[in-house]
């Protein structure tokens, strides 16, 4: 089957792959478990839980949210521009959804360090456990989608990329902002 011929109207064959998006459910799945689990669990710590929680910076929180927000818009950019321009487009904004995403990460890095500082570590307390637990696995997640789209920027210019690859690699990108959008307001506003 030619690469460039995928029918995408077809539910055997969704943008990435149909195992890319069963890995993606799985994972939104494995969130959403845990952020039930939390919320079960917030109910029999109710006070621990709101003073844990105003522990937190809301502004790096938000204005981490504002990043990978940022990186999914030019994620989207790339795509459209690849789909009307062809691979060679992506050139455009890969380089910004890259430059996000890495600015989440050290923003995240800034405030980890400060939890640890201040003794916030696992342990803490309930709500930071689930904090860390949760925060880092989506930070494995953000990780492992930057080397994806480095990968695919690389192989863009020399010219082993697939569409296949890109819309695998844009989707993936976009579980990461979803999940961050569940992350956000469950840990830094709501509790």
């Amino acid at each position: 089957m030619n690469q460039e011929a995928v029918d995408h109207k077809n539910i055997f064959f969704p943008p990435g792959g149909i195992l890319l998006w069963i890995i993606i459910f799985l994972e939104l799945m494995t969130f959403g478990v845990a952020l039930v689990i939390m919320v079960y669990e917030s109910k029999a710590e109710p006070v621990q839980f709101h003073d844990s929680r105003l522990l937190l910076n809301v502004t790096y929180g938000m204005i981490n949210t504002i990043f990978l927000l940022t990186s999914g818009f030019f994620m989207a950019l790339s795509v459209k521009e690849m789909n009307f321009y062809g691979k060679q487009r992506l050139k455009k904004y890969l380089p910004a959804t890259i430059l996000f995403g890495s600015l989440f990460l050290l923003l995240k890095s800034v405030e980890y360090y400060e939890k640890i500082e201040a003794g916030l570590g696992m342990g803490h307390s309930t709500f930071f456990n689930y904090y860390w637990m949760l925060t880092l696995f989506h930070v494995i997640h953000v990780i492992v989608g930057l080397i994806i789209l480095i990968s695919v920027y690389v192989g863009i210019k020399k010219e082993s990329t697939t569409i296949e690859d890109i819309e695998a690699s844009a989707a993936f990108w976009h579980m990461c902002d979803l999940i961050w959008l569940l992350l956000f307001p469950m840990l830094y506003l709501l509790f």
